[in-house]
């Protein structure tokens, strides 16, 4: 009875959430390390199978939509494989861990720096029908350009340096998301992808510029498998040679401004 007189009921409820509390952070970081796990040693180059809290989880087993297969997270070999076997182009600057990297051959090609891009797979986005997702518009039947707004196909498309690089030859359409995603760029003999988000459209002039890169680096922007879709991976690759040419266009970017 002393025992019980003496027992404080709130200081056990404050205790057991603390407890719980500390067990919840533990777990979410855990979860956390479904992706981007393992990591890659600065030091060795090797994959880092443990986190802040131990080893990466076992993995789950998720099962894609409209017949995809299943994936893992983490998948640990994949993953793993994905650092040891694929090569950069680029050297460090020092020895210390940390140090950062300068390309050795074209980094907008290669994928270094603001142009790497993740390895997702290489098939296209859905809509909840099971349809690829992203189409020019020459696919798209169903859809048009708004009646108040200007057809730009045709249009001249020129690059930083001011030369034109091609014409636009078609748009291609997010039929989920009910937005243009990408221009379809003629260069005369082959067609290249820009992303809208680095297009500006000059309605008086009747012409579009990129400044992410110039007219003669449109020849080398990721070919994509199939004329009609595009995969998430030849998205990452679109986008990341665009968001590359900011740095790595010409050497003037890349050079201090102070």
């Amino acid at each position: 009875m002393t025992f019980f007189g003496n027992f404080d009921i709130a200081q056990l409820s404050l205790y057991l959430f603390w407890a719980f509390f500390a067990g919840l952070i533990v777990y979410l970081q855990r979860e956390t390390m479904r992706e981007g796990y393992p990591m890659e040693s600065e030091v060795t180059g090797k994959p880092f199978m443990a986190g802040p809290f131990g080893d990466i989880p076992s993995p789950k087993v998720f099962k894609l939509p409209h017949g995809g297969g299943e994936v893992l997270a983490p998948n640990p070999e994949k993953d793993a494989k994905e650092i040891t076997d694929r090569k950069f182009a680029m050297k460090p600057t020092a020895t210390w861990g940390g140090a950062p990297f300068e390309p050795t051959g074209d980094p907008m090609v290669d994928g270094i720096g603001p142009a790497a891009w993740a390895e997702r797979r290489d098939v296209p986005d859905v809509t909840l029908h099971g349809d690829p997702k992203i189409v020019p518009l020459r696919v798209a039947n169903d859809w048009n350009i708004d009646e108040r707004d200007r057809d730009i196909r045709g249009w001249p498309v020129y690059g930083c340096d001011g030369a034109q690089a091609g014409t636009i030859k078609d748009l291609w359409v997010d039929r989920s998301e009910s937005l243009f995603r990408y221009l379809e760029v003629d260069l005369g003999g082959k067609s290249v992808l820009c992303p809208m988000t680095c297009a500006l459209v000059h309605g008086q002039k009747k012409m579009i510029t990129v400044d992410s890169i110039q007219a003669d680096q449109f020849a080398k922007v990721p070919k994509l498998k199939k004329a009609d879709q595009i995969t998430f991976l030849e998205e990452e690759k679109v986008m990341a040679y665009y968001a590359g040419g900011k740095l790595y266009a010409n050497q003037a970017r890349q050079e201090p401004w102070l």
